[in-house]
């Protein structure tokens, strides 16, 4: 089994501080609950996701870098429901706990378990990545690139600076939390988007995680205040029947009906690449069932000019075109205080 580079490992060591997200155990062990994995790390052993471990009975974790760095519009993240055509400065760390075969950020998420993923760490403290998300006009900033739970204690340090220059804060994230975790970034955090990655708990054992915990924490998120989206990656013979897709939206109007609810298309990727690449046929479809299911905002994405009106949001109230978008660029946007300008009906989100 391939092991990271002893290089690597040494260098992530010298970017780690003391944690917040764990307790102290019997015999110098520790309890971390930054992911829904709960890891009991023994002195001198990592945790699951291989960047937070345990030093003497006390709980390192990564600070004070970044493994990537880009400038996004929101809608790549993506969020359609927050501050529509707005950059979003987003930041990734090393390391995750979950080993996704199909996972796009491979290179950041498994470079401690994978040889071949290599994103050297680049020293940065908060001030600087706020100084340059102000500097490109951003008004967003984003964990993500990797699984940002496990970072979220440097995370914290980003946003308490980017809440003063007031910028507003996000997490792309597996959705694999903890209430512990979720209590810890509440007040820092405004935006939160989840991957559901399937309705089927054997399929989540697959990629490393399990499937509860997600549904915990997306119920969590909603109760707790954050803003919340849903992204399903649809992977072509793994969560792509019509019966998987149809109790995601199920779920997802238990929860809400004004969660928006992402469908996008899976390219082949990474170790993955068996499966065809999803269609658009596919993605119609599987909006049209979250549409039926009482879902108010179905989008169909990563396929520009192909999903129809569903790239759209549109008033669930009168039917009004509300944004019209072409893959991340916003034609037009007629949100106005927060309402459809047509019937005034609120229209959940994040607006000017």
């Amino acid at each position: 089994m391939p092991t990271e580079s002893p290089a690597l490992k040494q260098v992530l060591e010298t970017f780690t501080t003391a944690g917040d997200l764990y307790e102290q155990l019997e015999n110098s062990r520790v309890r971390c609950y930054a992911c829904g994995h709960r890891c009991v790390i023994f002195d001198g052993l990592d945790g699951i996701c291989r960047v937070r471990f345990n030093r003497g009975g006390k709980l390192m974790v990564p600070h004070g870098y970044v493994g990537a760095l880009q400038l996004d519009p929101v809608e790549k993240k993506p969020f359609f429901h927050a501050l529509p055509g707005s950059l979003a400065m987003s930041f990734g760390m090393l390391g995750c706990d979950y080993h996704c075969g199909y996972c796009q950020n491979w290179v950041t998420s498994q470079a401690l378990r994978d040889p071949n993923a290599v994103s050297p760490p680049h020293r940065l403290t908060p001030e600087e990545f706020v100084g340059l998300a102000l500097d490109h006009d951003a008004r967003i900033v984003t964990s993500t690139y990797n699984e940002p739970l496990i970072t979220s204690e440097w995370a914290v340090e980003i946003f308490k600076v980017a809440r003063q220059a007031g910028l507003k804060t996000s997490y792309v994230s597996n959705g694999n939390g903890t209430p512990q975790v979720l209590a810890y970034i509440k007040p820092w955090v405004d935006l939160y988007k989840v991957d559901l990655k399937s309705f089927q708990d054997r399929n989540y054992r697959k990629l490393g995680g399990v499937l509860n915990n997600v549904l915990d924490t997306i119920q969590r998120l909603h109760a707790m205040g954050f803003w919340l989206e849903i992204v399903t990656l649809i992977v072509p013979g793994f969560n792509d029947s019509n019966e998987e897709l149809r109790d995601i939206a199920r779920f997802l109007v238990q929860v809400s009906p004004d969660i928006p609810w992402h469908v996008t298309a899976f390219r082949q990727d990474y170790k993955m690449t068996d499966p065809e690449n999803t269609s658009a046929g596919t993605l119609l479809r599987a909006a049209g069932i979250g549409k039926a299911e009482g879902l108010n905002f179905v989008y169909a994405g990563n396929l520009p000019g192909r999903a129809g009106d569903w790239e759209n949001t549109k008033c669930p109230g009168c039917g009004e075109l509300l944004i019209e978008r072409y893959g991340f660029r916003i034609r037009s946007m007629r949100v106005k205080d927060g309402a459809c300008p047509k019937c005034l009906r609120q229209i959940p989100g994040v607006w000017d």
